[in-house]
């Protein structure tokens, strides 16, 4: 049995690689129990953006998404429509044909896949699955988030794509992606959605439990470029001096006395910024601040978190890896899926809020520093 996953895993962002890997695993060992001695049990995953393996990106991302922000809305939308049509005719369409030969089945698993950030992910889940439909393959929804962004022409896409293929299940990763889900689709001939965990939980045991946490290990600082949250966020939660902000909150862990380590997941966009601001954050930080080295693969990634005694994160699959491995995270809020995911782990009193950040600079990192230390007197409460 041939089983082909719909996600990112190639994303320069690991944390999409991380999700894949993760699901790829559990869901051959599920179904390798089911079937027995009845035959191999393949799963593999296919990335909708036709990548077909893991490599640091281009820098020149951050270049179009500098110039999308500054296009007004009736350019910008449709000039990505035909961008992206473009590209599914003339190579995705075929990338995923090929891809999926010999399938007996599909999954949409893995990260914040039903999103409409400039039609990516509307139109090329909708030429996914009508490959997918053309072929009369079951398909499932998988542990995905969902993003009350949609345009009007991204909510047409996915109902279309929904509607036609044969879907067998639907679940995503938490309550207020359900509702989302329900409100724009179920009701469309779509089935309403159910509820399962985020795959990036099964972290420990796919990539393998760390060494409890102690205060001698460092805090992990994970750097995103404000560009980025703006983009996938709400741009008006983001402050004009995100560097300042880092500095103030990174500064003041520092003279606490910690040890800070800064990372990123991946993006080429977060390396830049960070190779931009690194410099003074290690200057400032009176030897207790360093730069970890660049991660190649999710692997990486999640071994680093292990190493950890503590991360703080915009990004969500950092704090997911984290809390995984039983690292206590604390989330700097930027979008409602982080939101999402520290209610669903009880962990709300752990997440920074924005207002303490909107502004950046003058010492608005001490709110974070003061959050950090408040995980930081019990190290043995991992999980709230």
């Amino acid at each position: 049995m041939k089983v082909a996953l719909l996600n990112v895993k190639y994303s320069a962002n690991l944390g999409d690689g991380l999700l894949s890997e993760c699901l790829e695993g559990a869901l051959a060992s599920a179904l390798g129990r089911i079937a027995g001695a009845g035959g191999p049990i393949v799963v593999e995953s296919i990335d909708l953006a036709g990548r077909t393996g893991f490599s640091s990106g281009s820098g020149l991302r951050g270049t179009v998404l500098k110039t999308l922000e500054g296009m007004p809305d009736w350019v910008r939308q449709p000039m990505m429509y035909v961008v992206l049509k473009t590209l599914v005719r003339t190579r995705l369409r075929k990338f995923y044909a090929d891809s999926l030969a010999g399938v007996d089945a599909v999954v949409l698993g893995g990260g914040n896949l039903l999103a409409d950030s400039d039609l990516n992910f509307p139109i090329k889940i909708e030429a996914a699955l009508a490959e997918a439909t053309r072929r009369g393959l079951p398909v499932a929804v998988f542990g995905v988030g969902v993003t009350r962004n949609w345009t009007r022409t991204g909510t047409r896409l996915f109902a279309r794509a929904f509607s036609r293929a044969r879907l067998i299940d639907v679940t995503v990763r938490d309550t207020r992606s359900q509702a989302v889900w329900n409100d724009l689709l179920a009701g469309r001939s779509i089935q309403p959605a159910g509820l399962a965990c985020d795959p990036g939980l099964l972290a420990a045991s796919r990539y393998g439990d760390c060494a409890a946490s102690d205060r001698t290990k460092p805090v992990g600082f994970c750097i995103t470029d404000p560009l980025l949250l703006r983009y996938h966020g709400e741009a008006s939660v983001i402050g004009s001096d995100m560097a300042g902000w880092y500095a103030d909150a990174i500064s003041a862990l520092a003279n606490s006395g910690r040890e800070v380590v800064l990372f990123t997941n991946g993006s080429p966009e977060d390396r830049a910024f960070l190779d931009t601001i690194a410099p003074a954050l290690v200057d400032r930080g009176n030897g207790r601040v360093r730069r970890a080295e660049d991660f190649t693969t999710p692997g990486d990634l999640v071994r680093f978190i292990g190493g950890c005694a503590l991360v703080v994160a915009h990004r969500m699959h950092a704090c997911i890896a984290a809390y995984a491995l039983g690292i206590p995270p604390v989330g700097l809020a930027w979008d409602v899926k982080l939101d999402s995911f520290f209610a669903l782990t009880e962990r709300s009193d752990y997440i920074v809020p924005d207002r303490r950040y909107r502004g950046g600079g003058s010492g608005a990192g001490g709110g974070a520093a003061r959050h950090l230390r408040i995980c930081l007197r019990d190290p043995a409460d991992r999980r709230g």
